[in-house]
């Protein structure tokens, strides 16, 4: 996994835990906690495709040339 992936991904978790901790603590405003987590999980998978399709690209470039 990219480490540009990894960054996202503690938020999403700790976005987690805060909306559950907020929910439980009968606060609404977790909702934004969750809209929080739904931002960084696209940005997560947003990144490890990239970094995929840019390794695939790289292999298929080099299969290319040889």
């Amino acid at each position: 996994m990219p480490r540009l992936a990894v960054y996202p991904l503690i938020v999403c978790v700790l976005a987690v835990a805060a909306a559950v901790v907020s929910f439980v603590q009968g606060n609404w405003l977790g909702i934004v906690w969750v809209l929080l987590a739904g931002l960084a999980s696209n940005m997560t998978w947003y990144y490890v495709k990239r970094d995929k399709a840019a390794k695939a690209a790289r292999a298929g470039g080099a299969a290319k040339t040889v």
